[in-house]
Formats: C-alpha cells, sequence, structure tokens
C-alpha cells in the first residue's frame, strides 16, 4: 500500500488509472469502513482510501476536536486489506483552490441537515473537491448515512455523471447496532440500549410506516431504551425524493437519537 501525502504526488501516482475505486473516509476505520474497500477491490483494478476529517462538516468545533483520530490503527487494517493507496491529505491540500458555492438539494434541509446546518454543504464540497483531484471511475458509500448517500448521488450525477456512485449495505454487530466510528465513545451499557432501539424498529417497521396512532407512542417507547433525546424520526419513501419518481415504494425509517453526549444515527 501506498501512503501519499501530498497532492502533487498522488496525481502522478494515478494518472493512468482508469478503473479507479474511491472510499472516502475520516478515519476511525471500523468493519464497515472494509466492507466498502473490499466491494471497491473486487470491482475496480485500483482502490484508493482517503482519511480526512473535513472540519466544514462539523457543527461544533469541539466536536471536530474530539473526533477519534487513529491513523496507526486505521494504516494497518488497510495495509491488511491490500489497499493501493491511501491518501491523507492536509486541509491546504484540499481546500487550496476556490470552488463555487454547492447548492444543495432540498433534501438536505431535513432530517441531519435540520439539525445540523451547514453540515451537508460542507460534505458536498469536500466530496467535489476529493473528486477533481482523484477522478475516480467509482466511489463506494455506506447505507448508513443513506440521506448523504442519495444526496452526494443527486450532485455527482448532476456534475460528474461519469463516476458511479456505488452503495453497500450496512454493517452492523450481532446485536444490530450500525458500525460507526462514534461507537468507540459508547459505554458497552449504552451500546447494548442502542441496539434495543435498532431491534425495536426492524421487529416494528410495518406498523411504523402504516399506522401513524403507533408513532404518537414511539417517542416514550424510545426513552424507556435510554434515550437521552431524540432529535428525530420519520418515514420516507426514499424513491419518492426526486423526480422522475419510481413507481415502487421502497420507505425507510430515520432516525437520529442522543445516549448522553454521544449523537447515533440510522435507517432501518
Amino acid at each position: 500500500m501506498k501512503i501519499i501525502l501530498n497532492k502533487k504526488r498522488l496525481k502522478n501516482i494515478i494518472s493512468k488509472d482508469v478503473n479507479l475505486g474511491f472510499v472516502p473516509t475520516m478515519g476511525g476505520i471500523h468493519k464497515g469502513h472494509l466492507s466498502l474497500c473490499k466491494r471497491s477491490i473486487r470491482e475496480c483494478d485500483k482502490t484508493i482510501v482517503t482519511i480526512f476529517v473535513n472540519k466544514k462538516q462539523f457543527n461544533k468545533n469541539e466536536d471536530y476536536k474530539k473526533y477519534p483520530r487513529m491513523i496507526k490503527k486505521d494504516i494497518s487494517l488497510l495495509k491488511k486489506l491490500k489497499i493501493d493507496y491511501l491518501y491523507i491529505p492536509t486541509e491546504n491540500q484540499i481546500f487550496e483552490s476556490k470552488e463555487k458555492k454547492i447548492r444543495i438539494n432540498p433534501f438536505g434541509k431535513i432530517l441531519c441537515g435540520k439539525f445540523r446546518p451547514g453540515h451537508f454543504e460542507g460534505v458536498l464540497d469536500v466530496i467535489n473537491r476529493f473528486i477533481k483531484i482523484i477522478k475516480p471511475k467509482s466511489i463506494y458509500l455506506g447505507e448508513k448515512d443513506m440521506q448523504q448517500y442519495i444526496l452526494i448521488k443527486d450532485f455527482i450525477g448532476k456534475e460528474f455523471n461519469e463516476v458511479k456512485v456505488v452503495l453497500c449495505k450496512t454493517i452492523r454487530k450481532k446485536n444490530g447496532l450500525a458500525m460507526s466510528t462514534r461507537n468507540t465513545f459508547l459505554s458497552l451499557e449504552d451500546e447494548k440500549k442502542a441496539s434495543k432501539v435498532y431491534n425495536f424498529l426492524k421487529k416494528n417497521k410495518k406498523k411504523i410506516v402504516n399506522n401513524k396512532n403507533f408513532n404518537n407512542s414511539l417517542e416514550k417507547k424510545l426513552i424507556t431504551f435510554g434515550v437521552s433525546d431524540l432529535e428525530y424520526i420519520k418515514v420516507i419513501d426514499i424513491n419518492k425524493i426526486f423526480k422522475p419518481y419510481i413507481k415502487k415504494n421502497n420507505y425507510k425509517i430515520f432516525i437520529a437519537y442522543y445516549f448522553n453526549e454521544i449523537r447515533l444515527i440510522d435507517n432501518i
């Protein structure tokens, strides 16, 4: 695995790679990230992973500073997978050029976008910059961040229609909890409680989708599992977000909630 810290050197190295898979990360590599890498390795001639903690997608500077940084562990995991390239840029390398302001789709103003203003603008801005640097054939994204995936796919479809956006399924622990770098902040007890949230929603998905009266008692039920703050829980037919609509329904329950100060998101 080639570890590259310099943007010019990166461009020279990958200039002849025509079937390059791209896995963007903020580090804290876990099994979810590794599943994206494995998919890219299967489908592409070469795979590049980036590790960049993007300050622009954090609403609070303290959250940015607290975000887990485990670079030695990350490098070790990626080496074992035999990733071709790992690019670890500085902030100056990514943001040295001026780019036009990203206009976000209205779908980015609800759910996480409502509670984290500017978050998705920051995500799309950095994805835009990375794609211009790397020029990948495919980009691999996880289903856990479904709203983010939908917005990135919409943006890339308009700006880089030659880039394929590949959705990979959420990797979960045996207890159902979705893999996330932020899980490192959870106590074992909170992790058990979070797994109960997922398993309850999964078991009752049909009721939640079809029965509005059932939804009225949802918040009270989730609080009994130890949820300290329910930011949102919303049912959305993801096939009806963008026109032309797909006739077949595909309902997802989107949720964001807290255990103490730890924010978790999921979709079922």
